[in-house]
């Protein structure tokens, strides 16, 4: 049976508020960081990739791509349920607060595996490109390793989810396959890195 989490609470009448105005913003238990702490950087990070998946999710539904766009609109709920965790120290986290579960990893891989047994196997690395949807993925699939990459060096200092690693981890992998899968689905072929192709 799949988890409920509690649904927002939020009234959102004014845009600006300045409380934000000398450095520091909020975390979800109310405590007050800078805006440059690391915390604020990997889910500023998360909130980055979830708009790049939202104009993939518009490129796939003009591209006749419902399929993956319904998985696009999933993915932009668990990026909202990550950042809500990311966003909020380990002892104020509540039970049913939104976040990354076992289940939600488990649903990347088997959409891993099913898209990829499709694709032929690489014989050299693929460039980003071919077809505008194609090339949002591997921005997609950059970010989510930056993320990544924020939220490594932030587990160094302070406590995570390890669902948090493990998902972003995951996603960036089906990314790179997504890419690939929307190329051959559009019957535009695949760009492959030739080295003798630079300038020399």
């Amino acid at each position: 049976m799949s988890e409920v989490f509690n649904e927002p609470r939020l009234a959102l009448s004014r845009i600006y508020t300045k409380t934000g105005d000398q450095g520091e913003t909020g975390l979800v238990g109310g405590q007050r960081v800078s805006k440059d702490a690391q915390r604020i950087e990997v889910f500023g990070t998360v909130d980055e990739l979830n708009c790049f998946v939202g104009l993939a999710r518009i490129s796939a539904r003009e591209s006749g791509l419902n399929e993956l766009e319904s998985i696009f609109e999933r993915v932009q709920h668990e990026l909202f349920n990550l950042g809500s965790v990311l966003a909020t120290l380990p002892q104020d986290l509540h039970p049913n607060q939104p976040r990354i579960t076992e289940e939600t990893i488990a649903q990347l891989e088997r959409e891993i595996d099913q898209y990829n047994a499709t694709l032929q196997p690489l014989r050299s690395f693929v460039l980003p490109g071919g077809s505008r949807i194609c090339a949002e993925l591997h921005v997609c699939r950059t970010v989510c390793r930056r993320a990544e990459r924020a939220l490594v060096t932030m587990s160094h200092t302070e406590d995570m989810p390890v669902e948090a690693m493990l998902y972003l981890n995951r996603l960036s992998d089906a990314m790179f396959v997504w890419s690939r899968w929307v190329n051959q689905s559009l019957g535009v072929e695949e760009a492959l890195w030739q080295p003798n192709k630079g300038a020399r």
